[in-house]
This record gives C-alpha cells, structure tokens and sequence, in this order.
C-alpha cells in the first residue's frame, strides 16, 4: 500500500490514505485522482455545496464494489468536522456531513465516498428551503434525446412563469433543472410546487412527459419526480463524481450546450478542463433567486378544480388529501362475468 498523502487545507490537515487505489475501472483513476479532482472543482463546488448536510455513498474499494449508504457521520470522526442534525420522515435523527469547506469533502472522500447526495438547504436553517430540484427521469425506453426535449419543455414552461431554471447532468441517464429559490418557503410547499409543475406540463406535453407515480401508469415518457423534493430527500450533488467505472460527473451546464453534450464523456479526466475554459454555467444563479408562487397557485388551482394530492413514497406517513398508495392495476375490482 502506498504512504498517505497528507494535505494542509487552509490550516485544517486530511490524510488520504491508499491514494494509489484504484477508485474508476475504466481508465484507471485513483483515490488521489478523485481528490485532485475535487480541488480542481472546488469553487463551484463549495458554491452549490457550501453549508449543506450530505448523505454519503461509500464505497471503500471503488466503483462497482461493495457500497452503502451512510447518513451518520462515524464516532472517530476529527474534532473539527462539522455536522448537523437531520431528520427522516419517520422522526429518527441523524448527525450528518456538513459541506462546510473543501476539507470536509475530501474527509468523506478519503472513506471512500464517491457520490454526495445534498439536502436543499443550508445546515443554519433546516426549515428553510432555497431550492426547487426538477428530476426528470427517463422510463425505460427513452432516450437521452427525449430527456432533453423534456427539459427544454420545462424550461419553456417556467420561463413563462417568470422563473428561471438551471440545468445539470444526472452523471447517469436524467438530467436535472434547479431553480433558486427566495429563503421564504418550507419542504411541503416546494413539493406542493413540484406536483403542480410535473402535472402542467404533463398537461401540455402528454406523450412526453409524465406525473404518474405509479411505474405502470408512466409508458415511454419522462417523468418528473415531485417526491425529489418531498421533506428530508436529497439530490445527487452539482460537480459530485458519480460511483461509475467511468467517473461521470453530475455537471451543470448552460443551455445552448445541451443540444450537444454527451453526458457519459463528462467525467472526472474532462470536467476540470472544461471549467476552466467555459466558466461556471451557474455562477448567475446564486444572485437570482425566484419566487415560488407561480407554482403554488397552479397547485391551488388544481385543488380547486378537485384534484388530490400525488401519491408520497411510502415511507411517509399518510398525507392529508393524498389518494390510496395502491397501484391502479392492484385497485382495479376484477370484472363481473
């Protein structure tokens, strides 16, 4: 094995230990690799990332090994490290990762952490959120072409409203639209928002996109998932390596690069160059935070023309106005003979 490579991170030390073991299969990066990775991405990273708790992916003997997920930040922890406490839907608590600076990230990647899922709010204010996190998730079938067109659609759609959204890759098959938000609004009305906007555009784009929760109500569409804003659920990380053999990366974009990306050749050997010579697509977001009652008055709108609540995963406790959580086929009575 080889020596720990010991960093001095604006006074605070992180040893990485094993740096030469290979984390990405596919061309062969290394612990040290991904750390080098991060320090090249370190301002828009801390700027998207900054102050936020983190769940983390472990997975100690790279991509494709054995992984888990681990919410609480371990007893031997520094001194140093900062954490807050979160909660689950069920009222359990948990001291978890804060982003705090490059240190604590590259902390959580020396224990093998090799994807940042990131609370969509600051560590200070827990009830606050700031922002709206748009998943567009492909069903099997589509293609990454119709998950851009997805996104255009949206975008089209709250550009209307008066809201401006950012786009991102998943580092995997989805793409990502965030809109910042004003620190005025909670977890239930930012979903709330997200329903009401999934079921619009469901409305305007049929054979394209859906709001159906249930898998066999969606068909070949892509579907926008409302419950990724839900209390207490995260979102895979901005500029965050993926657990990959090829270390793709969940990379913010601009929107006239979007008709050409490729997402799999983002990855942890090209994002760096490609910051450096495009600049951070996001840099305008943070000064431009929106409001969220476009949304919410679509969402009232709906549930004055008589419509429930979408279904919540089925970790949370029932819903005031929430339908049944039964699949529609398991619903259905059998047909008289």
């Amino acid at each position: 094995m080889s020596d720990p490579v010991v960093l001095d991170l604006d006074g605070t030390e992180v040893a990485i230990s094993s740096p030469d073991k290979v984390f990405f299969a596919e061309r062969g990066e290394t612990k040290l690799d991904l750390v080098r990775y991060y320090q090249a991405v370190a301002g828009p990273l801390l700027t998207t990332l900054g102050g936020r708790p983190l769940l983390m992916e472990r997975h100690p003997s790279g991509a494709g090994g054995k992984s888990w997920f681990q919410k609480r930040v371990p007893t031997s922890a520094p001194p140093w490290l900062r954490t807050t406490v979160v909660r689950t839907p069920n009222g359990t608590t948990a001291d978890a990762l804060v982003a705090a600076d490059l240190a604590h990230v590259l902390w959580a990647v020396n224990l093998g952490c090799l994807g940042f899922h990131v609370w969509p709010f600051h560590a200070g204010s827990p009830e606050v959120v700031d922002e709206l996190r748009v998943d567009l998730d492909p069903s099997p079938g589509v293609s990454f072409d119709g998950v851009r067109q997805a996104a255009f659609a949206a975008r089209e759609f709250l550009t209307e409203l008066g809201m401006r959204a950012h786009v991102k890759t998943t580092g995997s098959r989805g793409l990502h639209l965030y809109v910042r938000l004003r620190p005025h609004w909670d977890s239930y009305q930012v979903r709330a928002a997200a329903v009401a906007l999934a079921r619009a555009l469901q409305r305007r784009h049929p054979t394209l996109i859906t709001a159906e929760w249930w898998k066999e109500e969606r068909g070949s569409r892509v579907f926008v998932d409302y419950n990724q804003n839900a209390p207490h659920r995260t979102v895979f990380g901005a500029w965050c390596v993926r657990p990959r053999p090829g270390g793709q990366v969940s990379t913010p974009l601009a929107w006239e690069e979007l008709p050409g990306v490729v997402p799999d050749e983002l990855t942890l050997a090209t994002v760096p160059a490609r910051l450096e010579q495009r600049g951070d697509p996001w840099a305008a977001m943070w000064s431009d935070p929106q409001s969220l009652e476009p949304l919410l008055e679509l969402s009232r709108r709906d549930l004055a023309d008589g419509l429930m609540d979408a279904p919540w995963p089925p970790v949370y406790p029932k819903q005031p106005n929430e339908p049944p959580r039964v699949a529609p086929s398991r619903a259905r009575k059998p047909t008289e003979s």
